[in-house]
């Protein structure tokens, strides 16, 4: 005790010495630049911070949020599961097995240079050249003027290059490729002086939506226009602008009869010529 009544000293091991300085520092309990423990403390004391327990989480509760980590994580959306997993591993509750399990999963998380960089050039609207290498030793160059990240089944790069041969989507929308980035595992990127596009090429689809789908349809957010067809009884009309026909055939396909392409032209009859190449595998009687 050095002032009596005023003053206490308390012996703090390091690591919880700098855990408090940070929490100080978080919440701006500091002296000119310096976390303040003293401050953290006295605002504790005068309950301006409330203390909670950290211990009262189910067992339940920890596994549910442990599967809905690795599930985001199998559909490629790693950000949100890296959050549930940082904040699984804040909890006291977790034992032992599991809280290694997780620090493990956070360390595959991280994110070699390449992809760091590629996030960069993303954030700051920079357009830039990424050249890699695939499975079977081909070299890939692209040109990139515009890329977004996508989280589907795995983690997408969605981008427009200025390169477009190879690509067999519609003409329009030859200029967008997308890449699956774990599949990629070195890249080389440099910035390229080009103007960053505001958006990659996108073409307006109209969809029909019959029998219960039309029903049960929540709408999307790159959906212009959802609603139901005067003339056509318990048809729901949807109208988005599409940047590939690949994942647009991909998402509709399971909804089968009741779903259809209504136009472009050329993106229905696309997608009939799928559905004949498909009927005609069981018509063919070798197999």
């Amino acid at each position: 005790m050095t002032r009596k009544g005023r003053a206490i000293t308390i012996s703090l091991k390091e690591p919880d010495k700098i855990a408090l300085q940070t929490i100080a520092t978080q919440l701006g309990y500091t002296w000119g630049d310096n976390p303040n423990i003293s401050k953290l403390v006295e605002a504790i004391a005068q309950q301006k911070l409330l203390i909670a327990p950290n211990h009262d989480w189910s067992a339940e509760l920890i596994a549910t949020l442990h599967k809905a980590m690795l599930c985001l994580h199998e559909r490629g959306n790693s950000s949100n599961a890296q959050t549930i997993a940082e904040l699984l591993l804040k909890r006291s509750e977790l034992k032992n097995p599991l809280r290694k399990e997780i620090e493990r999963f956070l360390e595959s998380l991280q994110k070699p240079n390449w992809r760091k960089r590629l996030d960069e050039f993303i954030d700051q609207s920079q357009p830039f050249q990424l050249a890699y290498q695939d499975a079977a030793q081909r070299i890939w160059t692209f040109h990139i003027q515009h890329a977004e990240i996508c989280p589907r089944s795995h983690e997408y790069l969605d981008c427009w290059c200025q390169e477009n041969s190879g690509n067999t989507d519609l003409p329009k929308l030859q200029h967008n490729w997308t890449l699956r980035l774990d599949r990629i595992t070195d890249a080389a990127l440099s910035p390229i002086d080009k103007k960053w596009r505001p958006d990659l090429d996108r073409l307006r689809v109209e969809l029909h939506l019959y029998n219960g789908l039309a029903f049960a349809y929540e709408p999307k957010t790159n959906d212009i226009y959802t609603d139901w067809v005067p003339d056509l009884p318990q048809t729901k009309k949807v109208i988005r602008e599409v940047s590939s026909t690949f994942w647009l055939f991909r998402e509709i396909l399971p909804y089968g009869e009741d779903c259809a392409i209504a136009s472009p032209p050329e993106v229905r009859d696309r997608f009939r010529d799928k559905l004949l190449m498909l009927c005609n595998r069981y018509d063919d009687t070798a197999h």
